[in-house]
């Protein structure tokens, strides 16, 4: 079986995600979607509303499955027997973050390859921190994020304001 897992904190999902989890699929016989926490970042919603918000918007996808993780991606991928890491990438910035991060998981293991997916032009512009940005200023979400992330986002952002 073809184990394919693909990181990130997924602060929000978005439909760029999504999409990148749909393509991603059809790679692998399963596609583990992995949130973790990014000790970089301050995250808006908890890793159970990440997991809770994902697992709600991939139903259509037959062969995923959603985990948490935290700790080396390597250590977590062979935790899983998996051999495949899946990556979206936006542009040439993301590029060569990501390339620079393959190299270390293929230094770390040789079994482990990358595989780099390109977004879809109309998602290439969209983010988890830009969502959260627009949502913050109470700008237009639809079709950037799923029916379900929006509405969270505009609670959380309307309870924000009104404490």
């Amino acid at each position: 079986m073809r184990i394919g897992v693909c990181p990130g904190s997924f602060d929000p999902v978005t439909n760029g995600h999504i999409d990148i989890f749909e393509r991603g699929s059809r790679l692998v016989d399963k596609l583990i979607i992995a949130v973790s926490t990014n000790p970089n970042k301050n995250s808006l919603f908890s890793m159970e509303e990440r997991v809770e918000m994902i697992r709600n918007s991939v139903k259509h996808i037959p062969n995923v499955e959603i985990d948490c993780t935290g700790g080396l991606l390597n250590e977590y991928v062979k935790s899983k027997d998996a051999t495949i890491i899946i990556r979206g990438l936006r542009a040439l910035s993301d590029f060569e973050y990501e390339f620079q991060r393959a190299l270390f998981a293929k230094f770390l293991d040789d079994d482990i390859e990358t595989v780099f997916i390109m977004t879809n032009n109309k998602y290439s512009f969209v983010s988890s921190t830009g969502i959260r940005e627009l949502a913050k200023f109470g700008g237009k979400l639809d079709g950037l994020v799923p029916e379900e992330v929006k509405a969270r986002l505009e609670e959380r952002f309307c309870n924000i304001d009104n404490k």
